[in-house]
């Protein structure tokens, strides 16, 4: 171990109860872990004892309904103890004494529930909230006002939830509460809480359903039962539906860090005994699940503020898997416990190999939130763009080959990388060319602006992973038919990738891929015209904009984004809003149509537009390259397999996805 990580493996208590580390599991929603009476199924048991086993001090389970009577869930959606009071106990032992084997900790985390934030999917079309206000996502909807009677009942279900969570093993149980902007966060903050009775008007009315829930919590379980909270010191809302940057100045409309400070010394003192706090709510969502474009460890400056106020325990999450950053954190009086959530899908064995000193051997999280948060909230179900066997780690983990093959993979990219690995791992003989002088494919010119570094991050690791499992990696050798029908293999990949489209522009010769300016092969200069306002587009905007340059961006929709766009509403919502902060010039419903002497013209319905740009960078998409594939499939005697951009352009998620349900069955 370095010796400046050892702060993240010394002991911690929250109120009597010993954490063997620092490192918590932040909760992430549990789609897909439960069955429909509300206990923990086979998948959610490994799903949890998998992150317990890889080193993790306290696993903190995801949102557990208390009820499902007052706002009604879909189910199975997500867990919930007083359904089934007898088999939740039944099942979750099975999870909490196999943590338990490890040495770990486990909290089961308990949610009122959303309210105004409701997931249509899970909920419907109805929603509850402390006042009669507008729904998060659903435009004409308004939220019923809950009544005092269900309030209660709310309180009374939660000390039924932690009996049943401590019958169950559960160590202690957190509060989804002064959060986020869920229901309980809802009746903390003013702009939502416009009640006029006991559960409204003053910061400690507001407060007064989170205070009353601890209190049943602690009569019921004892005194002696941690009760942590979930927490955001600042709201980051800057109006309905609209979250304020990283930078811009505007004004609060949610909870500010003043009254942040004032509202979580009322929490402790009504008897939480510890605070796993971040930022924002879901009109600012990139705050709360922060995608590539927020700084790493974003939650710190807040919550050392907490540290400066409060005495128990501070957990902080928020891009946190650096242990440098990690440990400094702890010893700076920033925090005292990492938690670590999309990390640990990516890769469950972190605190252990942080503890070996194997931090090359860590599975980068790419903060695509395509695996996780997007695909929680259209299907319901939890994952990893990088790790397709989280969520299912025991049905779909990778078995060793009966029978043991010779496996030639032609293209470097990352899905030729996946399919090398997983192969290898089952004990196949692999071979993998690539044509180029190093691999990662596409991901080298898209990991190029620093808010991807982790995109080549995980290149490094396929590097690492391959060479340590014995793949035969031949760079710069490029694979023709005749080699293919002369090779001497037992099943072929061919993931030879895509090469970007281009246009031609007039007789224009500054106009270049994007990919070419992200390598540094081509010099867009000081103001450039980036045509196509899908992802590559936007985030090659972003990047040129925040060196200085003048970019207009052209969209030939009525807006961007519309095509191949993030799967996750915090991922997009922020490259929209950041193309507008960083005053890059969005023209939709425009063409490129031609060009100048100094310029390009731009054509929008029958105006025409002259702009000064020294080039102009297309981002179209790309074209699947399987013309090797088409030329030899039909004439090999073994099996061909067409994976990654060269079967479909899809996203690094698929590319891995594709790759190992491909390769886990040769």
């Amino acid at each position: 171990m370095n010796s400046n990580h050892e702060i993240l493996f010394q002991p911690l208590k929250i109120g009597k109860l010993e954490i063997k580390n620092r490192f918590a599991m932040a909760p992430m929603g549990p789609g897909g872990l439960c069955d429909i009476d509300g206990t923990y199924n086979e998948r959610g048991v490994e799903y949890y004892v998998e992150r317990a086993k890889g080193g993790t001090g306290l696993i903190m389970t995801g949102v557990t309904m208390v009820e499902n009577e007052i706002e009604k869930c879909a189910l199975p959606s997500m867990p919930c103890p007083t359904l089934s009071p007898l088999n939740f106990v039944k099942t979750g032992l099975l999870m909490t004494e196999r943590v338990h084997a490890y040495g770990a900790k486990i909290f089961l985390q308990l949610s009122a529930g959303f309210g105004r934030v409701s997931i249509p999917s899970i909920v419907g079309k109805t929603a509850v909230a402390p006042s009669p206000i507008p729904h998060r996502w659903l435009d004409g909807v308004t939220c019923r006002e809950l009544t005092i009677e269900e309030i209660h009942t709310y309180i009374r279900k939660f000390a039924e939830s932690a009996a049943i969570a401590k019958k169950a093993g559960f160590d202690g149980v957190e509060i989804h509460a002064v959060h986020e902007g869920y229901l309980l966060d809802q009746f903390a903050i003013a702009m939502f809480n416009q009640r006029t009775d006991e559960y409204g008007g003053s910061l400690r009315n507001r407060l007064r359903f989170a205070i009353e829930i601890v209190q049943a919590i602690k009569a019921e379980c004892g005194q002696d039962y941690p009760v942590s909270i979930r927490y955001s010191i600042k709201s980051f809302i800057k109006d309905w539906r609209q979250g304020g940057l990283p930078g811009e100045e505007f004004t609060e409309m949610g909870r500010d860090i003043e009254e942040g400070i004032e509202a979580a010394k009322i929490l402790e003192e009504a008897g939480y005994d510890a605070f796993n706090g971040d930022v924002g709510s879901y009109d600012s969502w990139y705050w709360s699940h922060p995608p590539m474009y927020q700084k790493k460890g974003l939650y710190l400056p807040f919550n050392e503020i907490l540290k400066q106020h409060l005495t128990v325990p501070i957990i902080t999450a928020g891009r946190m898997e650096n242990p440098d950053l990690a440990s400094a954190a702890i010893l700076n009086g920033m925090t005292d416990m990492v938690a670590l959530g999309r990390p640990l899908l990516a890769d469950a064995d972190i605190p252990n190999k942080i503890r070996k000193g194997q931090l090359s051997q860590i599975r980068p999280c790419l903060s695509c939130q395509e695996g996780c948060m997007g695909r929680l909230a259209k299907y319901a179900s939890i994952s990893c763009a990088v790790n397709p066997a989280c969520g299912r780690e025991k049905e779909y983990g990778i078995e060793p080959a009966r029978k043991i093959k010779n496996v030639l993979i032609v293209g470097g990219g990352i899905s030729g990388c996946e399919a090398a690995r997983v192969a290898a791992i089952r004990g196949h003989h692999v071979t993998l060319h690539e044509k180029n002088y190093r691999l990662g494919g596409n991901v080298i010119a898209g990991g190029v602006p620093d808010f991807k570094e982790d995109d080549h991050m995980l290149i490094a690791w396929y590097e690492e992973q391959l060479s340590e499992l014995g793949v035969d990696v031949r760079l710069n050798s490029a694979v023709t038919r005749d080699s293919l029908l002369e090779a001497a293999a037992d099943e072929i990949i061919i993931a030879t990738g895509s090469t970007p489209r281009m246009l031609a522009i007039g007789n224009a010769g500054n106009v270049y891929s994007a990919e070419d300016v992200l390598l540094g092969k081509k010099d867009a200069g000081q103001s450039t015209v980036i045509i196509g306002g899908g992802l590559v587009g936007c985030e090659t905007a972003l990047w040129l904009a925040d060196q200085g340059k003048q970019v207009t961006l052209v969209e030939l929709q009525d807006d961007i984004l519309t095509v191949g766009g993030p799967l996750c509403h915090a991922n997009e919502d922020m490259l929209r809003d950041l193309v507008a902060f960083k005053n890059i010039n969005l023209r939709t419903n425009t063409m490129v149509s031609g060009s100048t002497t100094d310029g390009f013209t731009l054509k929008s319905g029958d105006a025409e537009e002259q702009i000064t740009a020294d080039s102009a960078i297309v981002a179209i998409g790309y074209l699947p390259q399987k013309a090797l594939y088409e030329e030899v499939y039909k004439d090999l005697p073994v099996n061909v397999h067409l994976l990654g951009d060269a079967r479909q352009v899809q996203n690094i998620m698929y590319a891995v996805w594709d790759a190992y349900e491909v390769a886990r069955n040769l």
